[in-house]
């Protein structure tokens, strides 16, 4: 078998080269010179990409701002360009494109190479909205330039800090994009609360996965912890999310899948890389914990997550070092120069904070909805219904008192999902103040969070109150105040805290609204997210619906309520348990 050496082939090849590839027809030229001499990597380059026909380009590409820094320090340019002139692509590699281009106006075109991921991708695709179709509810102006982002880009993050309504941008935007099938991803908690966002906007079919039954809609919502019963990664027939036909994905609370390992990670990995349509949604910063961020990048194709090493070296303190048995291990939870990972990604991220938004109350009321699977609450409620039929003109103290332990029971069950709310607002890095009318919730959500939370209730000392509120306003390591609401509500100041939550309902209006303003006090600076999560299929969503009639929503964000008795609410819900 013949051996040809690389320089001689190249050598032949040169000879009949007819391509348009300007570098190997520069070498071409040159070789007619008995002075020059290929080199093993240009008869490489020759052998490699004699066939490739080269794209013409013939325009300005947008650079990333440390390469500009680097070209403006490496030529001596009394300003750093911020564009080059890209005359053809002439072949690429996995990394890097070979250009025909130049630097600077006044250069002859010439060929270099540069990094992929130093060129910023232009995004010129023109957005015209007319929003007229959501006049009954429609955006808020900060909300339009998200919905825009999301529209311009088949693959992105939406990061915008918690209550600036990512839900209702993302809805509204694939609305607009009128894809053919929609699937939601998210927490089994958020599953109600995304049907009734879509449903606030359109007629489509919306419908909720649960187990292992297939529905299909417009919209398909799913849960993470259940994604394996739709897609089998050794049964190529068990693939329904990829093979429905969904040609949009939208991925709440995405730090979700930030670990690559996770059997939800893999799934959603795979499904994103098949259809190639994803918005991703979260409220974590960037900047926490950059490892915690690669996947996410990964999957909306940004230019920074080309390389895992690149990534982890220069953004997470990534060193590598050898363990047990000699096998080389990264340590990769550190963060370095945050700052350059931040600009390098701002094509493929928005993400404001509260204070960066000028047209936000100062005060943000959510909902968020929830189903109770109980026997313990269906046997309590079915009690006190049969009772309160034959006891209809007891007084309303007595009513009260025989819901008690409905109410109990419901704010017992609440505890994860507040655990849940608690927990992305902690990774968030904010403090957080939650309410509760029992003890016992109380008591077991503080076991939850022995060393950053303290609690308040009636029990305690006047002395012992105040020193739990100053460990909240001024130790960075306290996070976490839960209090009774009858205790904590009134008379303190908790302005350390950006969000609020209700962990269970009280039948007097005014006692939320004292409660949410603990934190919405002079001296606070920032906007506060107040969450209502609520049992959408129990007696609390009665209670919720008459709360926010007593109290309209719209005063409740913008300033004070008039209290409202505990015997009109008990009276209009008596009206509405007999009418169900």
């Amino acid at each position: 078998m013949e051996i040809q050496i690389p320089e001689l082939k190249a050598r032949d090849i040169l000879t009949h080269y007819s391509g348009a590839n300007n570098f190997i027809l520069d070498l071409q030229f040159k070789v007619k010179s008995k002075y020059f001499k290929l080199t093993r990597n240009q008869a490489d380059y020759i052998i490699t990409n004699c066939d490739t026909v080269p794209k013409i380009a013939r325009k300005k590409v947008k650079i990333d701002p440390y390469l500009s820094q680097q070209l403006q320090e490496k030529k001596l340019l009394p300003l750093a360009p911020t564009e080059i002139w890209v005359e053809k692509i002439l072949t690429q590699s996995d990394k890097s494109y070979h250009i025909w281009g130049k630097i600077i106006d006044s250069e002859e075109l010439y060929a270099f190479w540069i990094p992929k991921s130093q060129i910023v991708p232009s995004n010129d695709k023109k957005i015209e909205i007319d929003y007229s179709g959501f006049s009954h509810r429609p955006p808020m102006k900060h909300q339009k330039p998200a919905i825009e982002a999301l529209l311009k880009n088949d693959m992105y993050i939406l990061a915008d800090d918690m209550g600036l309504g990512k839900t209702t941008s993302a809805v509204i935007a694939s609305i607009i994009e009128n894809s053919k099938k929609t699937l939601v991803v998210c927490p089994a908690s958020l599953k109600i609360n995304w049907k009734r966002e879509i449903e606030n906007y359109t007629n489509d079919e919306v419908v909720i996965l649960e187990g292992k039954n297939w529905v299909d809609g417009k919209y398909i919502i799913v849960n993470y912890d259940i994604l394996k019963n739709f897609h089998s990664f050794k049964d190529d027939s068990n693939r329904v999310l990829i093979d429905s036909g969904i040609d949009r994905i939208i991925i709440d609370e995405a730090h979700y899948i930030s670990n690559p390992k996770a059997q939800r990670t893999k799934i959603i990995n795979q499904i994103v890389n098949k259809l190639g349509k994803v918005w991703l949604l979260t409220g974590t910063p960037m900047t926490s914990r950059p490892i915690n961020y690669y996947n996410l990048l990964k999957l909306v194709d940004s230019r920074v997550a080309n390389n895992w090493i690149s990534y982890v070296t220069r953004y997470c303190e990534g060193r590598q070092f050898r363990g047990p048995k000699g096998r080389k291990i990264w340590s990769v939870n550190g963060a370095s120069n945050l700052e350059e990972l931040r600009d390098r990604t701002k094509d493929k991220i928005t993400r404001r904070l509260k204070e960066d938004v000028l047209d936000l109350p100062d005060k943000i009321i959510t909902p968020i909805y929830l189903d109770l699977i109980s026997k313990e609450y269906e046997d309590e409620m079915g009690e006190y219904l049969s009772w309160s039929d034959e006891n209809k003109n007891e007084s309303i103290t007595i009513h009260l008192a025989k819901l008690t332990k409905v109410r109990q029971i419901i704010a017992s069950n609440k505890i994860n999902h507040t655990r849940e709310l608690i927990n992305d607002i902690l990774e968030q890095d904010k403090k957080v103040i939650v309410f509760t009318n029992f003890t016992a919730p109380l008591m077991e959500l503080h076991s939850y969070y022995p060393k950053n939370s303290v609690i308040l209730h009636g029990q305690m000392s006047k002395e012992d109150r105040q020193k739990s509120v100053d460990r909240f306003q001024n130790d960075d390591k306290v996070k976490v105040f839960i209090s009774n609401l009858k205790a904590g509500g009134v008379g303190i100041t908790l302005t350390a805290a950006e969000a609020v939550i209700m962990n269970d309902l009280s039948f007097v209006p005014s006692d939320h609204s004292q409660a949410e303003d603990r934190a919405f006090r002079i001296g606070q600076k920032k906007n506060v997210s107040c969450f209502y999560p609520i049992f959408d299929n129990t007696i609390e969503r009665i209670v919720y619906n008459i709360l926010l009639r007593k109290k309209n929503v719209i005063d409740t964000v913008m300033g004070d309520i008039a209290s409202h008795p505990e015997t009109d609410i008990m009276t209009e819900l008596f009206n509405e348990l007999y009418n169900i």
